[in-house]
């Protein structure tokens, strides 16, 4: 008996170990207070409309869970037609303090080239007590420069509709950044990381911002969209594939950029 209860007391404690262990391991850390992680590996393969916490809002385009670009477990694939959008939906946020950290590891096929000043956006938060759309990963084709950059950007607020490229943050096709941005309601403030690298010229805050004279101020975030879409009719190129993993909100700075 008394062996019997040693066995049955080895295997309990096995078990507990076995349970405190998580099922995947995470390729960085992240930090305490995170609101949402996904790096679709639990998903199957496919088209989706929605995973845990998340839903998705298409129009031409559509989300297909796919095996990795990089050979290691699998990632999300929007693709959208003409002035189409596909985005993963976050809803029913409430971040402390109004403010959060993202990041996501993004790769965009290509960018329009065509028609002059196209617009698109990548990231756009929101809130239903305000029409503010805050868009902290967007950017324009600047015809005088034939070329993409990215741009902090918002709409529907006071400040008008507006997005603040810089020629110093050119946005390159083909490749995987690693991107992250800050919304702190401190100061209504916009922090763009790409590669883990700050581009303090792309930042923007309630004085300091790209529209009218009035003061930037953040609706109380509760939806953050991320995706794909473009405003304008009849682009070049005609359609826009763009890969996204490693998806996590939190209060900290998640991290895991740095080269």
């Amino acid at each position: 008996m008394t062996r019997m209860r040693r066995a049955a007391a080895t295997l309990a404690a096995t078990a507990a170990v076995l349970l405190a262990i998580p099922p995947t391991a995470s390729a960085t850390p992240v930090p305490h207070g995170t609101l949402v992680r996904e790096n679709f590996d639990r998903l199957p393969l496919g088209p989706v409309t929605e995973g845990r916490g998340w839903t998705t809002d298409t129009s031409d385009g559509s989300l297909t869970v796919e095996p990795s670009t990089t050979g290691h477990g699998r990632e999300l694939r929007l693709r959208t037609e003409g002035n189409g959008r596909a985005f993963l939906v976050l809803s029913d946020l409430a971040p402390a303090g109004n403010s959060f950290w993202a990041r996501l590891r993004l790769r965009v096929d290509r960018f329009p080239t065509a028609p002059d000043w196209a617009h698109w956006t990548i990231a756009e938060a929101s809130g239903s007590d305000a029409p503010t759309l805050v868009r902290p990963l967007g950017g324009q084709y600047v015809p005088t420069e034939q070329a993409d950059f990215w741009g902090v950007g918002s709409d529907l607020g006071p400040t008008g509709d507006w997005t603040a490229w810089k020629t110093s943050a050119p946005a390159v096709a083909g490749g995987w950044q690693c991107v992250e941005f800050h919304l702190d309601a401190t100061d209504n403030r916009v922090t763009v990381y790409l590669d883990g690298e700050e581009q303090s010229e792309l930042t923007v805050s309630t004085k300091n911002h790209g529209g009218m004279a009035d003061d930037f101020r953040f609706p109380r975030f509760d939806t953050l969209k991320l995706g794909w879409q473009l405003y304008q009719a009849d682009p070049t190129p005609s359609s826009y594939d763009v890969r996204m993993d490693d998806v996590a909100l939190s209060g900290r700075r998640v991290g895991g950029c740095a080269s």
